[in-house]
C-alpha cells in the first residue's frame, strides 16, 4: 500500500522538480491528482517518469470557473504542489490564503528556482543557473577545463524536488500537532546550497581549495577518480581510507609502499599518471573481474543503457519497465508498508470526469464545464 497511503495531493502540472516531487510522493503511496492544461489533451508527451502513478484532470486555470474546480479539489486534499513564478497562483485566484481558507490543514508546496522573495525571485533561470550561484558548479570540473555540468541533478531534482518532498512531509508532521497546514517555500538555490554544506565545512578547515580537480573528492587525488580502460570505457576508484587504498594498489599490481603519504598533493599528478598507465592495459570487464570480491571501493562507469542490467540492480529489482520505458523503481524500501508498483503515466485529462464526480460535481455540471472549455477530457486512446 505504501507509507503515504491515504495522503491526497493536488499537483498543478509543470515541468521538472515539481512533478518529480509529486512522483516521489506517488511512489510512496500518495493519491496524486495532476491538473493539466486543456491544450495538452490529445497531445503526445514523453515525460513518462514524471507523470507516473497518478490521475489527470484537465482544467483551464485562467478561467475563474477553472479556479473554482481546483478549489473544490483542494477542500479534500492534504497537499498542493505548484511550480509557477511567485505571484502567478495568486493572480489565478489560487494563492495560499485562498486555498487555506477553504482547507486550513492544507500544506501548500511552492517550487521555484530563486524562491518566493529576493532580488532574483522574478528572473528566469534553469538548473545550471541555480547551481552556479551556490558555488557547486565552480567546484565540479578539471583544472583549466571550466566547470562540468552535473546534468540537472543538483538543483532541479536534489535541491529542488527532493527537498520540497522533505519540506512537505515535515509540514505534515507539524500539522499533526497544530492541526494547521503551512506554506513550504522550496527554492532550488536554497536546496542546492544545502547539498554543498560539507564542502563549505572542508573549506573553512583549509581542506578544500577553490580550484576544481585539486581536492580529495573532486578527482584531484589518484585514489578518487575515474580512469580510461583499454577498450575506451572507464572505471571508478573511491579508495579514501588506507585499507581500501592498499587493496587498490595490490589489485592493480602496484607496491603500496610507493604510494605512502596520500595527503601530499605534490605527489598526486605523478601517481595518477602511473595508475592511468596500468588501468589502460586491460578492458573495463577485465578490471571488473580483477576487483571481484576486493574491498577497494571500485565500480565500473556504466551508461544509462547498461546500468539497469547490472547484476546488483537486477537482484534488487531497482528498475522497472512501464509502457516500454525502463525507469527506476520506487525507493526507499519499507518492510511493513512497501511501495506499490508504479503505474503508467496518465494521459492529460484521462480522468477528468471521474475526478470531478469524486469532488461532488453533478453529471450535468460536468458536461457544462466540458462544453464551455473550462475542463477537458481525453477520449479513449487519445
Amino acid at each position: 500500500m505504501g507509507p503515504l497511503t491515504g495522503l491526497k495531493v493536488v499537483e498543478i502540472g509543470a515541468q521538472g522538480p515539481g512533478p518529480f516531487c509529486a512522483t516521489v510522493l506517488a511512489d510512496l503511496g500518495a493519491e496524486v491528482v495532476r491538473v493539466d492544461r486543456p491544450a495538452e489533451v490529445g497531445v503526445p508527451f514523453d515525460d513518462h517518469l514524471l507523470r507516473r502513478s497518478r490521475t489527470s484532470v484537465a482544467v483551464d486555470l485562467k478561467d475563474p470557473q477553472g479556479a473554482d474546480v481546483v478549489l473544490r479539489l483542494v477542500e479534500d486534499a492534504d497537499v498542493l504542489i505548484e511550480g509557477f513564478r511567485p505571484g502567478v497562483m495568486e493572480r489565478l485566484g489560487l494563492g495560499p490564503e485562498v486555498c487555506q481558507e477553504r482547507n486550513p490543514g492544507l500544506v501548500y508546496g511552492r517550487m521555484t528556482g530563486w524562491g518566493q522573495d529576493g532580488p532574483l525571485a522574478q528572473v528566469a533561470g534553469h538548473d545550471i543557473n541555480y547551481t552556479a550561484i551556490t558555488g557547486a558548479l565552480a567546484a565540479i570540473g578539471r583544472p583549466g577545463a571550466g566547470p562540468a555540468i552535473p546534468l540537472n541533478l543538483i538543483s532541479d531534482f536534489g535541491g529542488g524536488g527532493m527537498l520540497l518532498a522533505v519540506g512537505i512531509l515535515a509540514a505534515l508532521h507539524a500539522r499533526g500537532t497544530t492541526g494547521l497546514g503551512q506554506v513550504v517555500d522550496a527554492a532550488m538555490v536554497d536546496g542546492a546550497a544545502t547539498l554543498t554544506g560539507i564542502f563549505y565545512g572542508l573549506r573553512e578547515k583549509g581542506l578544500w581549495t577553490d580550484v576544481p580537480g585539486t581536492n580529495w573528492l573532486d578527482g584531484g587525488t589518484h585514489f578518487y577518480d575515474t580512469y580510461e580502460t583499454a577498450d575506451g570505457r572507464h572505471v571508478s576508484f573511491g579508495a579514501v581510507e588506507p585499507q581500501f587504498q592498499q587493496a587498490l594498489y595490490e589489485t592493480l599490481g602496484l607496491d603500496p609502499a610507493d604510494f605512502a603519504d596520500p595527503g601530499d598533493r605534490t605527489l598526486w599528478p605523478q601517481r595518477k599518471k602511473r595508475i592511468a598507465e596500468v588501468v589502460r592495459t586491460r578492458t573495463r570487464q577485465e578490471w571488473v573481474e580483477a576487483f571481484e570480491g576486493v574491498d577497494a571501493c571500485f565500480a565500473p562507469v556504466l551508461t544509462l543503457e547498461e546500468a539497469p542490467r547490472h547484476p546488483h540492480y537486477v537482484a534488487r529489482g531497482s528498475f522497472v519497465e512501464l509502457d516500454g520505458v525502463t525507469q527506476p523503481a520506487p525507493s526507499p524500501r519499507f518492510d511493513r508498508t512497501p511501495c506499490p508498483a508504479p503505474t503508467r503515466a496518465a494521459r492529460p485529462g484521462e480522468h477528468t470526469r471521474q475526478i470531478l464526480a469524486g469532488a461532488g460535481f453533478p453529471a450535468g455540471r460536468i458536461e457544462q464545464l466540458l462544453d464551455a472549455g473550462v475542463v477537458a477530457a481525453a477520449t479513449e486512446g487519445a
